[in-house]
């Protein structure tokens, strides 16, 4: 049943559209009987159409009815859903005069609004008015609207007598906002009432508290009844002062709130946008103060109107072909079956033998024409019915070779008539009872039809004629062209609530492939035009579905049909839909100190769609928790707002909502966040261990008080190094390490493993909270007794002769304790093992590195392994196998080179000509650097001055000649006792020598040029440099 509202001022459109070969005729019933059209001057029905024109000038009232449109041609009649036609009238609210109310401070208050019914129904909102201004009324706990309409005060104040209350109320049809008169409300107090006791009494109590007490619903129980995908909605309010709090419960046990439902209007009302049979069940609600409480229950019962599991299709059948049409519907209470034909009932129908109702069946077997009919089912329930329209379409002629085929695809129809082939024949074809003209796309193969690229265009009834001079044959065949679907049509948007709504389509031609699913796209307002997005897809037998939506968005649909050929084109996009704003919460509040004096709150932002309206901020909230200070706030367009001057680690109860200028969202749940850390002010005390091991310790000490630690205690943390080893020779690694315990208890402990053996080890304590670490405490020492050692270092295998094998090692890294000794495994490798040699071990002490065995063979290897021991046991063993000596001259390339001769004679000859060199150098040195004279023409001596890096002279031969005379050497010479002297060059003078005989005169003395003088004959000097290079 569809309700349609129409204004009576203008023209009242009611659609009928259908198609059908022939076209079909249309007829309409007003409330289950035949309405005649033509005799109604004010109603009229388009051409072509069922749609009917109701130009209702005089007495609209009489077209409100029941509408059911029939569209029928020779082959049957479909019927329509029925539609309840109603006329929008405008609201007029009864005019009346408003007396004061006049109420008690403490009690209950209801002011009812009741607005005019509609169609369709008002929303309705209260306003308080204050002259000059009108704002909403606020609501809370003690004030609030109920769905009625009515505005309940739990229990009135006196402040409540400071506005006036108007209910308004808004028609959707026209849009279209009705106010009733205000209402005054006078609220005496309880001193105006006890006046005359005054004296009797020292202090009046200004308000009479009240145990609870139920304004809607009234009394202990009740019931509601909803159908499954309706709202649900349940409410409880209460009177009392104080104002009491209202709980929920479902089956006995506390409600467990879940994605699908709400609870709104300060936990009076719960709504549920879609019920399912599992929201049924009997909902407690408790209200609450001080002096008592009260309990209503609500008895919940969910049905639900007839809904589709299999709905029947057309069919196309040859004669005695058998065919089905299959109805299943399920609801609660389960939907009653019924069958018609041309919307007569089955049951006064022509019976046929060969048609049989069963159950949700109706059966056809060796179908005729007769059974041709368009067949109607019905599923009813009290709560609603669905109707179904199926054509049995039974052909007229068999079909010699029907086909269907894909569009695009090629066809052959043969032509199944036999002639007399001695006679002359004639084939012409026929489409749909039409000569079919033939082109390049269809053409004939002898008698057959051949169709190239098939289109939707070339489906119909193809009839092959053969004409002869005697007689005439025919036959026909159907062709069926399966594509794409046609688009959907007449796309509705109805039910619309804050994230969902219905959208309804008219499926298109399915184009004889099963329609398999609907694809529903969007275009929002966050993309540029045209830009449609892929939002849910649905399967074929589905035209009306929930769509689940984003708030503050303006949306438009559309829905594409899909089927096994393809996706149809889209569909006309459907009307604009805005949805409302929703109620969203910051996500993820927090509260953290950075410093020891403020606290950072933070929270996760609302995303774009999640604004529902412009200039979106936030509105933090905080106090000290457990104290009874005012609840302090700010606003803020940031996702973090910092307190300052806040005692250090101090606990604050926060919360934080969206604010846009809309309003106010939601407040979040109450968190609570800490004020920063401060560094701990005391070391933990008796710091002990026990339980000492070589490679562990267990550690003991006293916690620290939790007012000492200036914020939570995160961990203990032990800082330890190794301070020396017990052997005094051995070096150790000083480096500090550190390791957490995060334990608090009154008696905490923890072990400290990853030690060395046979160490000296020092370490302290300290407590650390968040962000600080305490005070370290006084360092303690310990001592690891002996572990085994480490694996020995430089392990080596060499051959140093034929017939044996030599292996010497080192010291281990880690000695662990003292070194009692080695142990040495040794047998021939596992590889050449062939001699099945047992495992031997030698023990040896602890001065003695080294080991030699004798070979057996120059084939043989073997595998040595050796280890320390202290007196706690052996330790790690170190493994290797000896190389593979396969040859003489390779064992004889491992020799000891010291030992060849070849080497002892080379190294003596080196010996003896170094020998040799030091000799002539000593005896030359001895001579004391004397410089004979000879004779040698051309060549004169150039002394030159000039002093090198190590100190001596360099004589270089002048490059020009000089004038040589023949004075004797004595002349040159003052001292002639002395080979060590010279005679100064120039003036005749005195040149010094050293010591060790060079020249003194050049750093003391005037000296001339060795340039400057003349000598008759030549004259070289010798000294020891000049004495090699004769060597040489």
């Amino acid at each position: 049943m569809k309700e349609h509202i129409v204004d009576p001022k203008g023209t009242m459109v009611i659609e009928c559209e259908a198609k059908g070969n022939p076209h079909p005729i249309f007829s309409w019933r007003r409330n289950g009987k035949y309405f005649n059209v033509a005799r109604d001057s004010q109603v009229s029905m388009r051409r072509r159409s069922g749609t009917l024109d109701i130009y209702a000038r005089n007495n609209p009232e009489k077209y409100e009815a029941e509408y059911q449109c029939i569209a029928s041609n020779q082959y049957g009649s479909a019927y329509s859903h029925k539609i309840i036609l109603q006329l929008y009238r405008p609201p007029v609210w009864p005019r009346e005069i408003v007396e004061p109310v006049v109420v008690s401070a403490g009690l209950p208050l209801v002011l009812s609004c009741d607005p005019p019914p509609g169609p369709p129904k008002p929303e309705t909102y209260w306003m308080s008015s204050s002259f000059p201004t009108m704002q909403p009324v606020r609501q809370d706990r003690r004030v609030s609207m109920g769905v009625s309409g009515d505005l309940y005060f739990s229990n009135v104040l006196f402040n409540d007598s400071v506005v006036d209350y108007c209910c308004n109320a808004r028609f959707p049809y026209k849009n279209v906002i009705q106010q009733k008169m205000p209402v005054v409300v006078k609220v005496l107090t309880s001193e105006c009432l006890m006046g005359i006791f005054w004296l009797f009494f020292s202090k009046a109590r200004a308000v009479v508290e009240a145990a609870p007490t139920w304004l809607s619903p009234t009394g202990s129980s009740s019931s509601v009844l909803v159908l499954q995908g309706e709202e649900l909605l349940l409410e409880c309010i209460a009177a009392g002062m104080p104002t009491p709090h209202i709980t929920w419960a479902k089956d006995g046990e506390d409600l467990q709130v879940t994605s699908r439902m709400k609870v709104k209007n300060f936990n009076k009302m719960i709504q549920i946008p879609k019920a399912s049979f599992e929201d049924a069940g009997e909902y407690t609600c408790t209200a609450k103060n001080r002096l008592g409480y009260a309990e209503h229950t609500i008895t919940v019962r969910v049905k639900a109107t007839p809904f589709w599991l299999e709905k029947p299709t057309n069919l196309i059948l040859a004669p005695e072909e058998n065919g089905r049409l299959v109805c299943r519907a399920d609801g609660a209470p389960r939907p009653t079956i019924s069958w018609f034909i041309n919307g007569e009932p089955i049951e006064t129908a022509t019976p046929l033998p060969n048609r049989q109702v069963s159950g949700e069946t109706l059966i056809f077997r060796s179908v005729t024409t007769e059974n041709t009919a368009v067949y109607q089912c019905n599923a009813s329930n009290q709560y609603g019915y669905l109707l179904a329209n199926a054509f049995i379409n039974v052909l007229r002629k068999l079909p010699t070779t029907s086909m269907k085929v894909m569009r695009a695809t090629d066809v052959r129809l043969e032509c199944g008539v036999k002639a007399d082939v001695t006679t002359p024949i004639t084939t012409t074809w026929l489409k749909n009872k039409k000569h079919l003209t033939l082109g390049w796309r269809i053409s004939m193969d002898e008698s057959n039809l051949v169709i190239t690229n098939v289109n939707t265009g070339d489906e119909g009834n193809y009839t092959c004629v053969i004409k002869s001079e005697l007689e005439q044959k025919s036959a026909s065949a159907h062709l069926m062209v399966m594509d794409r679907p046609n688009p959907p049509t007449n796309l509705e948007l109805s039910d619309p609530y804050e994230r969902t709504v219905r959208l309804s389509w008219v499926p298109g031609d399915s184009n004889h492939s099963p329609i398999t699913g609907f694809l529903v796209q969007y275009d929002d307002d966050d993309w540029l035009p045209g830009k449609w997005r892929n939002l849910s897809t649905y399967p074929g037998n589905l035209n009306s579905v929930i769509l689940h939506l984003i708030p503050f968005t303006y949306y438009e649909f559309r829905v594409i049909a899909i089927n096994e050929i393809g996706a149809s084109r889209p569909s006309r996009p459907s009307k604009r839909f805005q949805t409302s704003a929703p109620d969203i919460i910051p996500k993820n509040l927090k509260g953290v100190g950075t410093w020891r004096n403020n606290m950072e709150i933070s929270w996760e932002p609302l995303t774009y769609r999640e604004w529902n309206g412009p200039h979106l901020k936030y509105l933090v909230w905080w106090r000290r928790r457990d104290s009874r200070e005012e609840w302090k706030n700010a606003t803020t367009k940031w996702l973090k707002y910092y307190i300052y001057d806040a005692d250090t680690f101090t606990p604050y109860e926060i919360k934080v909502q969206a604010v846009n200028d809309f309003g106010l969202g939601p407040e979040s749940p109450v968190v609570i966040g800490y004020s920063g850390e401060g560094r701990p002010t005391t070391a933990p005390l008796n710091l002990r261990v026990s339980d000492i091991e070589s490679t562990q310790v267990t550690l003991h000490w006293d916690p620290v008080t939790s007012d000492t630690i200036m914020g939570e205690l995160k961990e203990y943390k032990v800082y330890y190094w190794r301070d020396s080893s017990q052997l005094r020779w051995h070096w150790v690694d000083r480096g500090m390490k550190s390791k957490a315990f995060p334990i608090n208890g009154p008696d905490p402990s923890g072990v400290l493993d990853d030690l060395i053996p046979y160490s000296n080890y020092k370490m302290y304590i300290v407590v650390a909270n968040n962000r600080y670490e305490g005070p370290p405490s006084n360092n303690i020492h310990f001592s690891t007794p002996e572990g085994v050692p480490s694996a020995p270092r430089s392990f080596r295998i060499q051959q140093r002769h034929l017939d044996s094998i030599y292996v010497d090692w080192g010291l281990p890294a880690e000695p662990n304790g003292i070194i009692t000794g080695y142990s040495l495994k040794y047998q021939t490798g596992i590889m050449n093992a062939t001699r099945g040699e047992e495992l031997r071990v030698e023990e040896l002490p602890p001065n003695v590195t080294s080991f030699s065995i004798r070979r057996y063979d120059r084939y043989t290897r073997y595998r040595f392994s050796v280890a320390a021991r202290t007196r706690l046991g052996i330790g790690e063993w170190h493994t290797e196998e000896s190389p593979h000596y396969t040859t003489e001259i390779y064992a004889q390339d491992q020799v000891d080179i010291t030992t060849q001769g070849w080497f002892i004679g080379i190294m003596c000859a080196v010996a003896l000509i170094v020998l040799i060199l030091l000799i002539v150098c000593f005896i030359k040195r001895s001579r004391g650097g004397k410089y004979p004279v000879r004779d040698k023409k051309d060549i004169s001596l150039e002394l030159v001055d000039d002093k090198d890096q190590e100190g001596s002279f360099d004589y270089r031969e002048e490059e020009r000649g000089l004038q040589r005379g023949q004075p004797s050497i004595e002349a040159m010479m003052k001292r002639s006792d002395s080979d060590d002297s010279l005679v100064e060059y120039g003036e005749g003078g005195e040149m010094p020598f050293n010591e060790d005989g060079s020249f003194i005169g050049q750093y003391t003395g005037t000296r001339r040029d060795v340039r400057e003088l003349d000598f008759g004959g030549s004259l070289e000097l010798h000294s020891p440099i000049n004495t090699i290079y004769s060597l040489a």
